[in-house]
């Protein structure tokens, strides 16, 4: 009986988006990394463009000069899926509302919740922060309110409110009916001083 080998996958390794990605992540121009790597411009854009592979020894290169893992250039995309049904119900406080965490909870760079807010429901009796640069609530139906220190926000379907999670604020469900919303915390919030 003959051994059976691996095939190789027809999907070519595509290495070039990801150095590009890399290079501009830290605000290089493609002339100062060909010049570090000792490279013609034209050459390392056709690599970026993977329109060329270069040779193993050349890829270590651009590696080093961008302090780029050689080894995360071939790791598979960062992708998991969570399907709304699977999602866990956690508790981020409030009254009245079914929070559900739709990004895997390993994830730190970001954090979604989608919430189901009962008529009435609301975040508590105080102003509260959560620890995040950046808080994002996109109401999907029904009506929300944000309340700050001296100011309300109100958001209908559609609405997507934008501000810093450490600005105190709650939040109550503005309309008749229930809301549904999209609470994004970036970074991810893990837990929010409620």
């Amino acid at each position: 009986m003959k051994a059976l080998h691996p095939t190789p996958s027809a999907d070519p390794v595509r290495v070039g988006a990801r150095l590009r990605a890399c290079r501009k992540d830290q605000g290089l121009t493609i002339e100062q990394v060909a010049a570090a790597a000792q490279l013609t411009r034209g050459f390392l854009s056709r690599v970026e463009r993977d329109e060329t592979s270069p040779s193993v020894n050349t890829l270590v290169t651009l590696c080093q000069v961008l302090s780029l893992p050689v080894g995360s250039l071939f790791e598979d995309a960062d992708t998991e899926v969570v399907r709304l049904t699977d999602a866990p119900h956690i508790n981020m406080g409030g009254h009245g509302v079914l929070d559900r965490m739709v990004t895997p909870r390993a994830q730190s760079r970001v954090q979604v919740l989608r919430s189901r807010l009962e008529p009435g429901a609301h975040g508590g009796d105080q102003l509260y922060t959560i620890n995040c640069d950046a808080e994002v609530l996109h109401v999907i139906s029904g009506e929300v309110e944000v309340l700050f220190t001296g100011r309300a926000e109100r958001l209908a379907a559609g609405d997507t409110l934008t501000f810093s999670g450490r600005e105190p604020h709650n939040w109550r469900n503005a309309g008749e009916g229930p809301a549904e919303v999209l609470w994004t915390f970036v970074p991810a919030a893990w837990s929010g001083s409620r």
